[in-house]
């Protein structure tokens, strides 16, 4: 009986499922030119895959329709999983920017709404807080506010939090 199961595992793969591989490389290949350049150089590629993502950029419509799908049949050469692998790491340190990026976001929003839990909290995280400075940025924010002024303040208060966030 093994040497049936044997058999069944050799078939040749159905049509569609070939299909889908390729529209699956295809969608690789426009991630990867979507791409910035700094990332696309640690993404490991054929230098002749790393040319035609390169060129794919600075095409429109039907030209990087066609380029997108000639960097998909050079895809079939190149090892799949090495590239999906490296790209998920070249995402990684964007989302975790975004992520403190709407950390800082929040912080300063808590604390022109009064937070006084979160200033103690930031005073505990953060060596060099300054409550006083927070302080002062917090009541210039609400005047601005008040008054229909731009928001200087407020973006001063977020420069603060963000200075701290990278020491």
């Amino acid at each position: 009986m093994s040497e049936e199961y044997d058999e069944y595992e050799e078939l040749p793969k159905s049509r569609s499922q070939v299909k889908r591989e390729i529209q699956e490389l295809h969608a690789l290949g426009k991630q990867l030119s979507q791409l910035p350049e700094k990332h696309l150089l640690s993404i490991p590629i054929s230098d002749k895959l790393r040319e035609a993502i390169t060129a794919a950029r600075s095409m429109k419509l039907a030209a990087l329709k066609r380029q997108l799908k000639f960097i998909g049949g050079l895809m079939l050469n190149e090892d799949e999983s090495s590239i999906r692998i490296a790209l998920e790491k070249a995402k990684k340190p964007h989302k975790d920017e975004v992520n403190q990026f709407h950390e800082i976001e929040q912080w300063r929003d808590h604390l022109l709404l009064g937070d006084q839990d979160l200033i103690n909290d930031l005073a505990n995280k953060f060596e060099n807080f300054e409550r006083q400075h927070v302080g002062q940025l917090i009541r210039n924010a609400k005047k601005e506010q008040a008054n229909n002024k731009s928001p200087k303040s407020s973006r001063l208060l977020f420069k603060y939090l963000s200075e701290l966030q990278e020491n």
